[in-house]
């Protein structure tokens, strides 16, 4: 079975593998961030960067390393089935929502290449060479980890190994949605190449101020079924730790 599938037959509503089972394995070696010229972050939809790898990104900033931030869609698609947010509305919410996220972290607004959220894969190469303009020799680019089971996340993943090999950039990718659906120990997971970031309390608490700017994520859209929180409290505590992992190659 597949990391989507997986991630298809384990609803978000269903609450996936509990944080509590997680604790005690996700200390991994340290990842070497004295190594980073540049970080290139990569986010298949608004959050994304913040939620996978916001922590990081706010360390590397505050010891003076630049950091870009990518965003690849506007996030239009969360809610397809909305009585009360078109997409293009979601959208531009969504967009304010990164933008102040960013601010918390000591970072740029995010730029932005308005790919149609939920059909990544179909612009794959045209997001393989806008990703390879931003990205020089030796610079870090963070993507989503491969198998991360959102068909998005995969797509931007494949993109972002593709458009680092050919700059000469080394591929560091996050985890998001595989925290949902494995499970510790998971033979199909490649732990061997996971490594942590110990996050400074300044960049906790930064990190966790900007995801509560994502209120179109935390929170329910109405009272309708269809507006329901994406990122409800079992799914954030797994995103909210003090420290954040990578796979490096």
């Amino acid at each position: 079975m597949t990391s989507t599938e997986r991630f298809r037959d384990s609803p978000v509503v269903d609450g996936g593998t509990p944080e509590s089972h997680w604790a005690g394995t996700t200390r991994f070696p340290a990842l070497d961030l004295d190594a980073c010229r540049a970080l290139v972050l990569v986010a298949p939809h608004p959050d994304d960067e913040v939620l996978g790898l916001g922590g990081t990104a706010s360390e590397l900033a505050r010891s003076g390393t630049p950091v870009r931030v990518v965003s690849v869609t506007d996030g239009e698609g969360s809610h397809p089935n909305s009585p009360t947010v078109t997409p293009a509305a979601l959208a531009a919410r969504r967009r304010t929502e990164s933008d102040n996220a960013a601010a918390f972290l000591g970072l740029d607004r995010p730029t932005r290449f308005g790919l149609p959220d939920g059909a990544v894969a179909a612009h794959e190469d045209e997001l393989v060479v806008r990703l390879r303009s931003h990205l020089g020799r030796g610079d870090w680019c963070a993507a989503p980890v491969v198998m991360d089971g959102h068909p998005d996340h995969e797509a931007v993943g494949r993109a972002a190994a593709r458009a680092a090999e050919q700059a000469g950039a080394v591929l560091i990718e996050y985890p998001i949605w595989l925290w949902h659906w494995s499970f510790p120990g998971d033979p199909v997971v490649p732990w061997e190449r996971a490594r942590s970031v110990a996050l400074s309390e300044e960049c906790v608490a930064a990190k966790r101020a900007a995801v509560a700017e994502f209120t179109s994520q935390t929170t329910d859209l109405s009272d309708d079924p269809a507006d329901r929180a994406i990122l409800p409290p079992h799914v954030l505590a797994r995103l909210l730790r003090d420290h954040e992992t990578v796979f490096v190659p």
